[in-house]
């Protein structure tokens, strides 16, 4: 994908989605990293069923410590690896009100020295809590990155930095949005809807279907 077609295909998401957000579903920045922290190989959907009668009752580090191991699993066991899960969030408070003052610290160090924080979550929060240009490079925007041209990479990591170099500053905030958007609707797994994609004109994977019209 070259300059020129990168700058189209994301004035175009631009246009269709001027505003995008997060599909996790909370209100302040603790909220956020507990949503990002158990959404690890589940859905947003499940999630947000999990964490609407959680976060009303615990929408704090201190408050999610004061419920306990067992009952921080209570609210959270439709969730998969629920387990592991509850004692990384456990932890995680445990450091962020012993050290942090209750906060969510700022730097990527800093979170990913949480415990069930990894680089994919650390850049959620920094880009949705804090409007930092990160690229949180899950399933969805691994593929697009290779699928699209437009960052091929064998890891993550490589998929990630040639996203940062790639994409136009002006959409950089909000880009990750748009890429998890258009791979979880559109540029999915196993059937990419080409013939419904806005942006297929732009991409440079091949199997288009005669409906594509541009």
């Amino acid at each position: 994908m070259k300059p020129a077609q990168i700058e189209s295909f994301f004035a175009t998401l631009q246009a269709a989605n001027p505003m995008p957000v997060t599909e996790l579903e909370y209100t302040s920045v603790f909220e956020l990293l507990a949503a990002v922290l158990l959404s690890a190989q589940a859905t947003d959907v499940g999630v947000n069923k999990a964490t609407r009668k959680l976060f009303p009752v615990a929408g704090t580090p201190q408050k999610i410590l004061d419920l306990g191991l067992e009952g921080l699993e209570n609210y959270i066991k439709t969730i998969g690896l629920y387990r592991s899960k509850a004692k990384h969030l456990m932890a995680t408070c445990r450091i962020l009100v012993e050290q942090h003052g209750g906060q969510v610290p700022r730097t990527r160090e800093a979170l990913e020295a949480l415990p069930g924080v990894g680089r994919k979550t650390a850049n959620v929060v920094l880009n949705s809590a804090f409007g930092e240009a990160t690229m949180a490079v899950d399933t969805h925007i691994f593929r697009l990155g290779n699928r699209t041209g437009l960052a091929p990479g064998k890891t993550p990591l490589e998929v990630e930095q040639k996203l940062l170099k790639r994409i136009p500053a002006k959409y950089l905030v909000d880009a990750h949005h748009w890429l998890i958007l258009h791979g979880r609707y559109v540029c999915q797994a196993r059937k990419p809807l080409c013939g419904q994609c806005a942006v297929a004109a732009f991409c440079d994977f091949k199997p288009k279907t005669s409906a594509t019209t541009h």
